[in-house]
């Protein structure tokens, strides 16, 4: 199967640096790129791609601004930032706001085609460097903006806050299943009750929560 990727950068020398490189890749398509997120947001709405590939730094309407209406208005579709910026309070944003990942422009190209595979599969994808950084911004200062209530949290079952904090450590669900000794079926139906009782949209929107919310574990 081919994973269809839209890429929205206004710096046109990257998106074709970026397209050779995919270009090699048999299961990566790029269907269509666009130099700023108005132009990005159309052509998401045309070609329906699967990932999409997403700059912050633009003229115009912003990466976030962007991101913000691209998973409203696709949900289907993984958004995951690309850019320059390494600052946790960016990262901290774009997750909030629905991002399946964040990746920053200097890795390897290798990482790149493994993390739109992995986020095409429903996994969250976060730069190494950026990790450490998130884990440290949640945990240094308290939960401001409007996260859910304590009174949903509490409504967790024992086994979903285990899987909460298999979240916050990146795992996937067959790991999840694997270190639970459930079967991988079981937990997606987790997941999903997870994050219809914490009010959510997305692991990488959970494993934030935990973080912010000490569920991480040790």
């Amino acid at each position: 199967m081919t994973i269809r990727i839209l890429l929205i950068d206004d710096h046109s020398l990257f998106r074709s640096g970026v397209r050779q490189l995919l270009q090699r890749e048999p299961d990566l398509e790029i269907v269509a790129e666009a130099a700023d997120g108005v132009e990005g947001i159309k052509r998401a709405k045309e070609h329906q791609p699967d990932v999409i590939l997403l700059d912050l730094n633009m003229p115009g309407l912003s990466g976030l601004e962007t991101l913000q209406l691209l998973v409203q208005d696709l949900p289907q579709s993984a958004v995951v930032i690309l850019t320059v910026s390494e600052e946790a309070e960016e990262l901290g944003q774009a997750l909030r706001d629905g991002a399946r990942g964040y990746l920053t422009k200097n890795i390897e190209a290798e990482t790149l085609t493994a993390a739109i595979r992995r986020a095409h599969s429903g996994q969250p994808v976060i730069a190494d460097t950026m990790t450490a950084k998130l884990v440290q911004q949640f945990r240094a200062q308290p939960a401001t903006g409007s996260p859910p209530p304590s009174s949903e949290r509490d409504r967790l079952t024992a086994r979903e806050r285990e899987i909460v904090q298999c979240l916050a450590r990146g795992e996937s669900n067959k790991e999840i299943a694997r270190h639970l000794d459930v079967a991988e079926s079981t937990v997606k139906i987790h997941v999903q009750n997870i994050l219809k009782k914490l009010n959510l949209t997305s692991r990488v929107q959970v494993a934030v929560y935990a973080v912010e919310h000490k569920m991480g574990g040790e």
